[in-house]
Order: structure tokens, then C-alpha cells, then sequence
């Protein structure tokens, strides 16, 4: 794979990251004893206990439930991209994890991230 191509992804790999990071810290933040875990943010409870009050803390929850599918596509997203950007710094980008053959660059354009090839996808 030429330098030039290879820069390129990895710029698109960073953007990416930055991306997703952004993304989870709108509604997580990450752990700082655990290396790419993001924890999303319980809400916080008042002591009001009036029904509107009530009712919100149950939307709030019922929020809370539906990032956390979300909070764990993400993490896995950003764990592929720093895979990728390892590899890209140990030079074993591009080598498909299975099979041990180069991954097409038409699949890495598309999924810079990709750690297998379309075969053994």
C-alpha cells in the first residue's frame, strides 16, 4: 500500500475517532481507569416527588436505557479504529486477522477500520 493512500485512511481513521468521541460525550463520559470504556450518565433525582416530577424521572430513565445499546456501538467503533491505528503504526495494516492476506483496498476506502477481509468477513 502506497504512503500517500495510507495517510489518507489514517486521516479519515482520526476524523472518525475524533467523531465518535464527540458523539459519546454528549451523553457519556469515559473512563479514566479503563482505556476506550464510556460510561453513559445516569440522570440525577430531585427530591420532588410530584407526579410531573415523577414522570420525568421515568422518561429520563427510559433515555438513559436507550443510549446505553448506542454508548456500546460506539465504543466498539472507536476500539476498530484504534485497532486500525496501531496496526498502521506497527505496519500491519491492511492484513486481513483470519486468512493473513491483504484486504482489498476498495474495502479499506470504504471501512478504513476493517480487520478482516470481505472473504473472511
Amino acid at each position: 500500500m502506497n504512503k500517500n493512500l495510507l495517510n489518507q485512511l489514517k486521516k479519515k481513521l482520526e476524523k472518525e475517532k475524533e467523531s465518535i468521541k464527540n458523539e459519546l460525550s454528549k451523553f457519556a463520559k469515559e473512563d479514566k481507569n479503563l482505556k476506550g470504556d464510556w460510561d453513559t450518565q445516569f440522570p440525577s433525582f430531585g427530591k420532588e416527588t410530584s407526579g410531573s416530577s415523577l414522570e420525568k424521572a421515568a422518561d429520563e430513565v427510559e433515555e438513559y436505557e436507550s443510549l446505553l445499546p448506542v454508548e456500546f456501538s460506539l465504543e466498539k467503533k472507536l476500539q476498530d479504529i484504534n485497532i486500525a491505528l496501531e496496526k498502521i503504526k506497527k505496519g500491519t495494516y491492511g492484513i486481513c486477522e483470519k486468512c493473513k492476506k491483504p484486504i482489498s483496498i476498495q474495502r479499506l476506502k470504504a471501512f478504513p477500520a476493517a480487520r478482516t477481509c470481505r472473504k473472511c468477513k
